[in-house]
C-alpha cells in the first residue's frame, strides 16, 4: 500500500532530508586518503544524535541479519551496503555513502558517490553518467506518469554508455518507514507501473555499475560487490510527487557542494559517449 502525505507529513520528510544532506556534508570534510570508513561513521552518527535525530541503518533488521553503523560505506566495487571497517581509504578510489536518519518519526535517506583524492577518469565519467540519470530520474517523477518512465530514462542513459544497471537493487518510497511501497526501479518500460501520484514520497538511486550488471553478497550478508571486481557508483534522493508541478527534490547535495567545490560528477572528462 502506498500512503500518500499530507503537506505537514511532507514538511517532516523535508526536514528529515536536510538532516542527512547535512550529515553527508560534515561526512565530506572527512573523505580523504589514509582515513578510515569507521571514522567516518563515527562523525556521521555523531553529527546526527547532535541534531536530536537517530541513524536509520544502525539496528536495521533485514532477514534476522542486523547492520552494525550509521553509514552504509561502499569502496569502488562495493555497489551498496557496505560495512565501515579500519582500512584507511587509498587515493583514486571511489566510495558511495548511503545515510539515514530518523527525525521526530520521520525518516530521511541520500547517498552520494565521493572521490578519494584523484579518480581517473573512467571513474569520473561513471560518477557524472550516474548523477546525470538520477537528473533524468527525478524529472519523470509527475504525477499521471509512472514508475516505469522513470526507471527507463536511467537505464536508458546508463546503458547509452555500456554501464550495467543493477536489477537486483531498487529505490524505494519513504516516510514513517525507510522502506515504502513503491518500489522504484532503475530498469523497465515507458508506461508501465504504478501510477505517479501527488503525496507520493520515494527515493530515485541509480546504482550504475562500470562492467557487468551482476552482483553478488558478501558472507557478511550485506555487503553486495560487483561481480566483475570493476567499480560502481551510486546516488540518491529523496522526491516528492507534486500536483500541477515537477517534482520536488527533498534531499540536496548543496552542502556536500559546499565543502568540496568539484564533486565527481563535475570533473571534466574526454571519454566518449559508448
Amino acid at each position: 500500500m502506498v500512503h500518500l502525505k499530507s503537506e505537514r507529513e511532507i514538511e517532516r520528510l523535508r526536514a528529515s532530508a536536510d538532516l542527512v544532506g547535512r550529515t553527508l556534508a560534515e561526512v565530506a570534510r572527512h573523505v580523504r586518503p589514509g582515513v578510515t570508513t569507521r571514522e567516518l561513521d563515527a562523525v556521521a552518527e555523531d553529527y546526527i544524535r547532535r541534531h536530536n535525530a537517530a541513524p536509520a541503518f544502525k539496528g536495521y533488521e533485514v532477514g534476522g541479519r542486523v547492520f552494525p553503523n550509521t553509514l552504509c560505506v561502499s569502496k569502488d566495487d562495493v555497489v551498496v551496503h557496505g560495512i565501515p571497517d579500519d582500512v584507511p581509504l587509498e587515493a583514486g578510489a571511489l566510495l558511495s555513502v548511503d545515510c539515514g536518519v530518523v527525525l521526530d518519526g520521520y525518516y530521511g535517506d541520500s547517498a552520494f558517490t565521493f572521490a578519494v583524492g584523484a579518480v581517473s577518469e573512467e571513474k569520473a565519467q561513471l560518477c557524472r553518467v550516474t548523477y546525470e540519470a538520477l537528473v533524468l530520474g527525478i524529472a519523470e517523477a509527475v504525477a499521471g506518469r509512472r514508475i516505469g518512465d522513470i526507471s527507463y530514462a536511467v537505464q536508458a542513459h546508463c546503458e547509452a554508455y555500456g554501464y550495467g544497471i543493477v536489477r537486483d537493487l531498487v529505490g524505494h518510497g519513504i516516510g514513517r518507514r525507510l522502506h515504502e511501497d513503491p518500489q522504484v526501479p532503475n530498469f523497465g518500460r515507458r508506461g508501465t507501473g504504478r501510477k505517479l501520484k501527488p503525496g507520493m514520497t520515494i527515493c530515485i538511486e541509480p546504482m550504475v555499475n562500470m562492467g557487468t550488471a551482476e552482483v553478488y553478497t558478501d558472507a557478511d550478508g550485506w555487503t553486495v560487490r560487483t561481480a566483475d571486481g570493476r567499480a560502481s557508483a551510486h546516488y540518491e534522493h529523496m522526491v516528492a510527487v507534486r500536483r500541477g508541478g515537477p517534482p520536488e527534490i527533498l534531499t540536496t547535495f548543496d552542502y556536500i557542494e559546499d565543502v568540496i567545490e568539484t564533486p565527481p560528477y563535475k570533473l571534466n572528462t574526454e571519454l566518449t559517449h559508448g
